[in-house]
């Protein structure tokens, strides 16, 4: 690990200041992802800058039931608050199906939301990577895929997305508040805070140096709605999903979907919202062969390479599953 500079901000406004000096600084929240990468020598930030204490360590209820998580707020509290597990069950099990006890009481939701791919490419510093040294190449094409994307890629990059949390964020509407270092903020879906890798991968998030993730903000369950995460992966604990789902749905009185939201972690360079099976679904009566349909469609346009082309139909099949289970669900209840 390189040598570097630490220095923790008094509140947002230092932290922006401090940032906008160095181009070579970097946040640090709960670090369980960055610290990794910089010892791997994947990234060598010359200062970090401690946000882990600013004040977005709350979860905010609110009265029409959306709620406000801050960007501090460490995985563990948010997977455990009693108002996410009634509400947002989808977050809470996403949440408890990523990594382990401990790093949960660590990891940040922010931080969350920014980690990285954990392609062995891009972690491992003697091989080409576009994403690490654009211009370099991707191995993995012809290397080890078999835990990469198969939808979204392109030819300079086939790595998928890590994070269970962002793919129950993507399914809820979830969006990002966001701090810029000139003290402006905005707001970003979370569906579209990353960038398909296209011929930049080391591009990976809308967001430019400097700006700050403050809170996610969750809108109103929708009504009468079901939801799960559901997630396929080589052992039960503390490993990265091969095909994840999410899975929202609310069923009208003669049968057929009102609404369903669907997104798939493990498939994609980012949380994929599968936007085409839901719209086939949506008014429609969810048995085998609609929802089959629908899920094929999704997985219309997959680029799978020999050893990761399982995934279409494991994917398909989770699909398929996660929205038939929520019905029956329903119909038992």
């Amino acid at each position: 690990m390189k040598e570097f500079a630490y220095a923790r901000a008094g509140d947002a406004a230092e932290a922006a200041t401090l940032i906008a000096q160095r181009p070579d600084a970097t946040y640090l929240g709960g670090g369980t992802n960055l610290v990794d990468l910089m010892k791997l020598g994947v990234t060598d930030p010359g200062l970090l800058i401690d946000v882990s204490r600013l004040p977005y360590d709350r979860i905010e209820h609110r009265e029409d039931g959306s709620v406000l998580i801050g960007a501090t707020v460490r995985n563990g509290a948010s997977a455990g608050d009693p108002g996410i597990r009634e509400r947002f069950p989808l977050l809470s099990q996403a949440l408890l199906a990523g990594a382990s006890g401990q790093l949960r009481t660590v990891a940040t939701v922010g931080g969350n939301l920014l980690q990285r791919t954990r392609c062995g490419y891009f972690q491992d510093v003697t091989k080409p990577c576009n994403k690490r040294e654009p211009g370099t190449g991707c191995p993995a094409i012809e290397g080890a895929h078999r835990d990469l994307a198969v939808l979204g890629t392109s030819d300079h990059c086939v790595a998928s997305h890590p994070s269970d949390m962002a793919v129950a964020l993507v399914a809820l509407d979830a969006v990002a508040h966001v701090r810029s270092v000139d003290g402006g903020s905005r707001t970003v879906p979370v569906a579209e805070l990353y960038l398909l890798p296209g011929d930049t991968p080391h591009r990976e998030t809308v967001l430019d140096h400097g700006d700050l993730i403050t809170a996610v903000e969750l809108p109103p369950p929708p009504r009468g709605a079901r939801m799960r995460y559901r997630k396929v992966r080589d052992r039960w604990s503390y490993a990265f999903a091969l095909v994840s789902v999410a899975a929202a749905v609310s069923v009208a009185e003669d049968g057929s979907l009102r609404d369903v939201r669907i997104a798939l972690g493990g498939v994609a360079p980012r949380p994929w919202r599968a936007r085409i099976a839901e719209e086939r679904l949506r008014g429609a009566r969810p048995d085998e062969e609609t929802l089959r349909e629908a899920a094929r469609a999704e997985l219309a346009e997959a680029r799978p390479l020999p050893d990761n082309a399982f995934k279409v139909d494991l994917a398909t099949d989770l699909i398929v599953a996660g929205v038939r289970d929520l019905v029956a669900r329903r119909d038992r209840a």
